[in-house]
């Protein structure tokens, strides 16, 4: 027996138009079809619509965890200091930690992540190797200060999140679990229905070694990923490599100094040389945890800030401002170069080899200077790869020129490493008889967010249009107005629902028939069943959300095809 939902009874309230803050096409359904409703910047309420799609994908979600062995468990959303100041996390995540005092003067969080807490539990329940692997998981709420919330459920201030961990004595258990969770990935997303592509990724504050991104391409996504043409190359922005490629610069002359009055940029500077920008040395100066650092790349680049702070992380990188030229002979404001910054560490994006020559400041103003060699006038301290990626760049793996794309990240997984069983000495009795370190992965899906990335995907002009493992309904019957239809309408969501079938019936009295279909069309429940013109016949017209085919029915038939 399934649940007979009348929407003459139920808590939806439709809007013709899309919410005037609105930016996406997920924020606008989303809110015009009933399912959300905004209490404050990045604060939703879940309508009881939507709470059927969050509580669809949570049990799908479950269901697959549960079947590689993971077991579930419920952590607390409040959690103290000192767990996460012992992580250095407590700094780490800066101003994204929602941070609160209770009235004796004690410092808690509300929970971005739970790596720290379940670690803790881990130590406190395992003691030996026989107790080992283990992976747990849990479906929660949790909380992180964005700066500026947007774009609906999709970056909210509170959000639906499931977090798994993996425990295992060796290395090799850990890529074990880790290829568990990636398969169940791949199930869970393929069930609800999502196009997605696996990437390669980065750690970022998570921290550990391996990871990889599951993002859904959609026009509202955030993150940028590559994509090959040409193999199966596939990687977010952050974690694309360029080979560092040295070259003979031997045939170089000697630098020499040009005069360039008033070229402080590299626009300015390449037109008044009458050479392209990538044959110039852009020098970006930032500030490491307070200290000056020079980042190199050529000058028809950019540098990404994202990237360095990930690879300087748990530094905190910042621009420099004019104040910090202050006093500070060596750096010319516009003409800095890299040779002669000895007292600088110096970092160059790998494009920057060995043996290329490049013209740059000279430390001079109104002055730069030409054949300037990396390795022969000066020295890379570190070589990262900094640059903003863009389509053409070289593919890592094939060479071919790399595609752009945009997507919603829905789920990440990451083999940790030893990192937080570090912080918290969480040791086992090994098979020596010796204490083990015990190694972790840690493996989230966005629940709340998934929803937003579906109705993104398959939404048309009409509305939302729901694959039928996550739709709130697997049949939304629709009554065309008078008594009649009514009653037939009602009587076969009877019968459909008596045969396990989920229904939702617009059994509503003075609402006209177009606003009915209208709205039928924007809540996207995959079968349409309308009782109508032949509803005296006992004829049904059902209807394919998402292909628009329409056949005619009896009862009988409509409750054997929607059965079947």
């Amino acid at each position: 027996m399934a649940q007979v939902q009348r929407m003459s009874r139920l808590m939806v309230k439709t809007l013709r138009d899309d919410p005037a803050d609105a930016e996406t096409l997920s924020h606008k359904l989303l809110v015009r079809a009933g399912y959300v409703r905004r209490n404050a910047a990045g604060i939703w309420t879940w309508l009881p619509l939507g709470k059927k799609v969050l509580d669809n994908i949570s049990r799908v979600v479950r269901e697959e965890m549960d079947a590689i062995g993971a077991q579930e468990v419920l952590l607390p959303a409040l959690l103290p200091k000192e767990p996460y100041e012992a992580s250095a996390r407590w700094e780490e995540y800066g101003d994204l930690l929602f941070r609160l005092k209770d009235r004796k003067g004690g410092e808690y969080l509300l929970g971005p992540t739970h790596e720290e807490i379940f670690t803790l539990v881990v130590k406190d329940q395992v003691a030996s190797y026989k107790d080992l692997p283990v992976m747990l998981y849990q479906i929660q709420t949790k909380y992180r200060d964005e700066a500026r919330p947007r774009s609906g459920v999709l970056r909210g201030r509170e959000f639906q999140m499931k977090d798994s961990y993996s425990f295992d004595t060796t290395d090799e258990g850990l890529a074990e679990s880790y290829a568990l969770h990636r398969a169940a990935y791949q199930k869970i997303f393929a069930r609800l229905g999502l196009d997605y592509r696996i990437v390669s990724a980065v750690s970022g504050a998570m921290g550990g070694s391996a990871s990889e991104e599951f993002l859904a391409p959609a026009a509202a996504g955030e993150d940028t990923f590559v994509d090959c043409p040409s193999c199966d190359y596939a990687a977010n922005t952050e974690a694309v490599t360029f080979a560092l490629k040295p070259v003979d610069g031997s045939g170089v002359g000697p630098v020499e100094e040009l005069d360039t009055p008033d070229t402080p940029t590299i626009e300015t500077l390449a037109e008044h040389l009458g050479v392209p920008a990538s044959a110039t040395l852009k020098n970006l100066l930032v500030k490491v945890d307070g200290e000056i650092v020079a980042v190199g790349v050529p000058g028809n680049r950019e540098v990404d800030l994202g990237k360095l702070g990930e690879h300087l992380a748990p530094a905190v990188v910042e621009l420099v401002t004019a104040e910090d030229f202050e006093g500070r002979d060596d750096l010319v404001r516009g003409y800095v170069g890299p040779q002669g910054l000895e007292k600088i560490r110096y970092i160059a994006d790998p494009r920057v080899a060995p043996g290329t020559a490049w013209i740059t400041g000279a430390n001079k103003v109104n002055t730069h200077a030409k054949n300037v060699v990396a390795g022969r006038d000066f020295e890379v301290d570190d070589y990262l790869d900094v640059v903003v990626v863009e389509a053409g760049d070289p593919c890592p793996k094939c060479g071919t020129g790399l595609k752009l794309d945009r997507a919603i990240e829905i789920g990440h997984i990451f083999q940790l490493g030893r990192k937080y069983a570090d912080t918290f000495q969480l040791d086992v009795l090994g098979q020596q008889g010796k204490p083990v370190r015990v190694t972790m992965g840690s493996y989230g899906i966005g629940v709340s967010r998934a929803v937003a990335a579906l109705a993104e995907q398959s939404a048309d002009e009409q509305g939302l249009c729901w694959p039928k493992e996550i739709a709130p309904a697997d049949v939304h019957v629709v009554a065309a107005g008078k008594a009649l239809q009514t009653e037939l309408a009602l009587d076969v969501s009877e019968k459909l629902g008596a045969a396990g079938v989920r229904v939702l019936v617009d059994d509503r009295a003075g609402v006209s028939p177009g606003v009915k279909f209208t709205d039928a069309e924007l809540i996207g429940v995959p079968q349409i069943l309308v009782a109508g013109r032949r509803s005296a016949e006992g004829v049904l017209e059902l209807k394919d959300r998402r292909t628009g085919e329409r056949e005619e029915l009896t009862v009988d038939e409509a409750i054997a095809r929607l059965t079947a």
